[in-house]
């Protein structure tokens, strides 16, 4: 395996570590207002992923940073072809982390209601928005002849909003939802605990269908014989994950829905692969794995770094996900009977 393929495999790890860590944060962001009926289940919400939301960040930006080191191409054409839809993105993810520092700065339930807003929204966004680029990615797009011979996007705002386009969004959003569902039924007790527990399992089948329906489409357009199987594990992957739930053995489903979102991710890399950024223009556009590489160089430098730094970058994540460990109950949130009859 030569050094662009490698990197390849690390872009697409990186990228899958964040949208499994990532992907329940917003799921919780998304149901504050939901789930919650009181000010104690917002804080009980919010503890769970208060000790991680900023690290699982630190994957978004390793992966931008690798994308950008060893593809420059790739990163060029992709980031200022779409930048409308990345904007959108930022402009989430600042929004919900301004949010998560400045709810509690005032002791007013109006003020906390805002910001709970923004927290949703800012949620929302990022989890749509993803799921629009990448199904973008594998459908591909129009793209033109850039200064240097590289092909860079040029699609129009309603290009990116076709059928399969916003299936990958919604599929996002719903698969994030339930993602976070599950995550809250392990790291907390009492009221949220249940209410999200119930949540979960109504979710389930409407997820596995929208997940059935993109693989499906995703499989029609880049059909390639191993991420077949991938995406058939994908699917059963989320099945148990809905046995799980209503077993009520949320550590099993809290992995498998992990596992789901790993799987989505490992089908949308694969189908790409040897492309990175499919023209549907001109064939010749299209940016491949060794044509948008860096020099073996620079890989060579970047691969020497990675190998230092990243099980350590790593192994503190895992340390602090190790610390904070429990469920978390509030001060005044006592352990309540559950109401489903699923524990």
């Amino acid at each position: 395996m030569d050094l662009p393929v490698v990197w390849f495999v690390a872009v697409a790890i990186l990228w899958t570590g964040y949208l499994v860590l990532e992907g329940f944060d917003f799921g919780v962001g998304m149901l504050l207002r939901p789930l919650a009926r009181r000010e104690d289940d917002r804080k009980v919400m919010l503890g769970a992923i208060g000790p991680v939301w900023d690290g699982n960040e630190v994957w978004l930006i390793a992966a931008v940073g690798a994308m950008f080191a060893a593809f420059p191409a790739w990163y060029a054409s992709m980031f200022s072809g779409l930048y409308l839809l990345v904007l959108a993105v930022l402009l989430g993810l600042i929004v919900r982390g301004v949010a998560l520092e400045y709810r509690e700065k005032v002791d007013d339930a109006r003020w906390r209601a805002r910001w709970d807003a923004c927290i949703a929204v800012g949620s929302f966004l990022p989890a749509f928005v993803w799921g629009l680029v990448v199904a973008n990615l594998v459908r591909g797009l129009p793209m033109v002849p850039g200064t240097l011979g590289v092909g860079i996007v040029d699609a129009g705002f309603t290009d990116l909003f076709d059928g399969y386009a916003l299936l990958g969004g919604l599929l996002t959003v719903a698969l994030f939802v339930l993602h976070g569902a599950v995550f809250l039924t392990l790291k907390t007790d009492g009221p949220v605990r249940y209410r999200a527990r119930a949540l979960a399992v109504r979710m389930s089948v409407p997820v596995l269908v929208l997940l059935a329906a993109f693989l499906g489409w995703t499989l029609f357009l880049r059909e390639t014989t191993w991420t077949v199987w991938v995406a058939l594990a994908t699917v059963a992957a989320l099945a148990l994950a809905v046995g799980a739930v209503h077993r009520g053995r949320e550590g099993w489903a809290f992995t498998a829905t992990a596992a789901t979102v790993a799987g989505l991710a490992v089908v949308i890399f694969g189908s790409l692969f040897p492309q990175l950024l499919i023209s549907t223009t001109d064939p010749a556009l299209t940016l491949d794995v060794a044509g948008a590489a860096s020099a073996p160089y620079t890989l060579t430098v970047m691969t020497w770094v990675a190998a230092v730094f990243l099980p350590l970058v790593i192994g503190y994540q895992a340390w602090s996900y190790w610390v904070f460990r429990k469920r978390l109950v509030g001060e005044r949130v006592e352990p309540a009977p559950d109401p489903a009859g699923l524990s």
